[in-house]
């Protein structure tokens, strides 16, 4: 079987050319092997062939131009220097001028052409992390680094061994050679040990003057001086290559180990013409290969748990950034590991590896298959039914995804690193549960027996650039005439319920409201899950909280506002009214707190009125309705309605101001601004304008009053 062993160090002059020369030359002449030389050093091209004084006349490059052109008629031969030392030689390109010449991606090829006439293939892979040297190392058997016994080459060596587990190499692929290692001077074998996590498999001690006289003569130290001690070194290296197998990983092609689930989905659509025994065994191999791989990752996150104690770990851990990355840190180096352990083989594709990795760190440590999800700054929200289907929401189309977890432990597991950091718990007794991720994301779960299908999660993803109103009116959410009209209400004080459905855009809407407020005012917010992002410098944020895990401690949104209003509050933002705060909010509006706004559940501009009137009612107060309806019609100004339509889009559908009561039973409401649907186009886009009704608000009069620009016009009624 062949084997490509490379050689790789970031600092110069420790004597990775020195040594494959020498290895090249015993395995060739006294192990009778066939052996390839390969100089990939492309900084220093040139300096193998001159230190075996070799003039060779074709290279790799040129052997790559020759595989993309004819590849059924290359002759490996033609482009292989024969020394006389018993091996041959191929350098990457024959001049450092020609670097930029060498396709890397085909290194791989170009070993595989190797690998049919060698027994070994011995590669300097230079001294940078470039692509070439990327290539090199992915299709190699093993990694040599070599270093020098002080303490900058030892630092280099760690350093070097560091970014190739983020590369997700395994440690066992990886082997020091400590050259020059007699030096009296020299750190010691067992303190280097300490500081390097890998094998160090020769100590080849310091020949200076035999090392230099090898290469001005232009000959292998094997062959110029045979009883040197670093000879001897080297012949036990070389060796230890010929007949310990545990050095080496093998490898596997790409293609042939898919990491995504839906490999068999993806691959299984052929032509119509052709034979469906070649599909079915196409689909066989796919699903075959699918299966593989979830019982590698299975066996690879199970040893994971085992390694790291996780069945024990505190999930508040994960409400600390550092002590999360250095666990994650930890786990992706023994992933790395566990997937050449567990599977015997090497993946050759830093993309694919660090793929598999990741989606294993995900579930181990991380949200498992909603990371990408959670990532993706399209998607608005994230819902997950069952085990089995996660569906996504984006620009208010909703589309099942491909992605699934591997059970339903899993997904409880995933609820509870979300809600653990934050002191919550959820089991047959606390069946559902409310939380908020790092980033303000809303997740509300509930699980068995309430959920009859597995555990359910849904999450509300926070946007963390805000929408200003110039965006809105661009994608058509409201015109310019309401921007100015809402702008000028909340510059003078008037009370304002935005309204609508859920995922209606309430809270945007509110934002945008709020961003008219002066720097000069003092504001407080309410919320049950922080979602409002104001840019005012005093800005006061409170949160609820729900009972503890034996049902005490909880702050309601009603706690908080009868606190609110003892904290000298020029504006009291509510993110929703839903109970009994719903009276306390009405009656700090007629009290001296104007200018306050919140976000309600409600279908139209006339339902929010009966959902006032059943949240006051519900609080517990025994109010006539009638005086329940004053206070209504005395405390709210304006009702911002919004919608989601048909075709996924928001907008605000209605503008309606409170004009006071009607009769004895009814408040009147006067719409000053509405959204007139037409129809849908051929791809299912909502048709319609935004129009002015035609009546004047008594708002504006103190708009007017207050000195706030805005045109009378914009009320004049009027069509599409």
């Amino acid at each position: 079987m062949s084997r490509v062993i490379s050689i790789f160090s970031t600092k110069g002059g420790v004597g990775r050319s020195l040594i494959m020369v020498n290895l090249a030359s015993y395995l060739a002449q006294e192990a009778n092997k066939k052996v390839c030389l390969v100089d990939c050093d492309l900084q220093t091209a040139g300096d193998i062939a001159r230190m075996i004084n070799l003039q060779p006349a074709k290279s790799m490059s040129e052997l790559i131009l020759a595989m993309k052109s004819d590849p059924q008629n290359v002759k490996i031969e033609n482009y292989i220097t024969r020394t006389s030392f018993g091996f041959s030689f191929l350098p990457a390109v024959l001049d450092f001028k020609e670097s930029g010449d060498l396709d890397s991606d085909k290194i791989g090829e170009v070993f595989g052409l190797l690998k049919k006439e060698y027994d070994f293939i011995l590669v300097d892979a230079g001294k940078s992390f470039n692509e070439a040297a990327l290539n090199i190392l992915n299709h190699s058997n093993v990694i040599l680094l070599p270093t020098t016994p002080d303490v900058i080459s030892i630092g280099q060596t760690r350093s070097t061994i560091h970014v190739l587990q983020d590369l997700n190499f395994p440690l066992m692929m990886l082997k020091v050679i400590l050259n020059r290692s007699a030096s009296a001077s020299s750190i010691s074998t067992q303190e280097i040990m300490l500081h390097l996590p890998v094998e160090i498999i020769a100590n080849i001690p310091s020949e200076g003057k035999a090392v230099n006289m090898a290469i001005n003569s232009g000959t292998p130290l094997t062959i110029s001086s045979p009883s040197s001690k670093f000879v001897q070194s080297l012949k036990k290296l070389g060796d230890q290559l010929i007949t310990d197998h545990k050095l080496y990983v093998e490898h596997r092609q790409v293609d042939s180990l898919q990491i995504k689930k839906s490999a068999f989905d993806k691959g299984s659509s052929l032509s119509k013409g052709e034979d469906s025994s070649e599909a079915a065994e196409f689909q066989k191999k796919a699903q075959q290969e699918t299966n593989e791989v979830v019982l590698l990752k299975q066996k690879i996150h199970n040893r994971l748990i085992d390694e790291l104690n996780l069945k024990r770990l505190d999930q508040k851990v994960f409400s600390d950034s550092e002590k999360t990355k250095e666990l994650k840190d930890k786990a992706r180096v023994m992933i790395a590991n566990f997937l050449t352990e567990e599977s015997g083989i090497f993946i050759a594709s830093t993309e694919t590896r660090q793929e598999l990795v990741k989606e294993i760190l995900d579930e181990a440590l991380g949200y498992g298959p909603l990371e990408d999800l959670l990532a993706d700054p399209n998607l608005t929200d994230i819902m997950v039914n069952n085990k089995d289907e996660i569906y996504t929401e984006a620009k208010g189309r909703l589309k099942l995804t491909g992605k699934k977890f591997t059970s339903n432990e899993q997904v409880r597991v995933i609820i509870e690193r979300i809600i653990a950091p934050i002191g919550r718990r959820i089991d047959e007794s606390v069946p559902m549960v409310d939380a908020r991720l790092p980033d303000g994301s809303r997740v509300n779960a509930i699980i068995p027996p309430l959920a009859l299908t597995g555990p359910a999660l849904t999450i509300r993803k926070f946007r963390k650039e805000r929408y200003t109103v110039d965006e809105l009116i661009k994608i058509n959410s409201l015109s310019q005439q309401m921007a100015d009209f809402i702008r000028a209400a909340v510059l003078c004080r008037s009370n304002v319920i935005v309204s609508g459905g859920t995922g209606s855009g309430k809270t945007t809407i509110l934002n945008i409201l709020s961003s008219n407020i002066s720097n000069e005012e003092r504001i407080i917010t309410l919320e049950d899950a922080a979602e409002l992002k104001l840019d005012q410098a005093h800005w006061i944020r409170l949160e609820s909280r729900p009972p503890n895990i034996e049902g005490k401690g909880a702050i309601t949104i009603s706690d908080l506002f009868r606190n609110t209003l003892r904290m000298r509050p020029d504006r009291i933002l509510v993110g929703e009214c839903r109970g009994s705060e719903t009276l306390d909010m009405l009656q700090a509006m007629n009290t001296g707190h104007d200018g306050s706004m919140t976000t309600l559940h409600a279908n139209s501009t006339h339902d929010v009125l009966s959902r006032l009137d059943s949240m006051i009612l519900m609080s517990g107060v025994e109010l006539p309705v009638r005086a329940i309806k004053e206070m209504i019609a005395s405390a709210i100004d304006l009702i911002v309605h919004t919608s989601r339509l048909s075709d996924g889009s928001r907008r605000i559908v209605a503008i309606t101001e409170i004009a006071g009561m009607r009769d004895e039973n009814h408040i009147e409401l006067k719409d000053i601004f509405l959204f007139k649907q037409t129809g849908v186009d051929d791809l299912g886009n909502v048709l319609g304008y935004f129009h002015a009704t035609g009546y004047i608000p008594k708002v504006l009069e103190e708009i007017k009053i207050r000195g706030i620009n805005l045109t009378e016009s914009i009320f004049a009624e009027s069509s599409g």
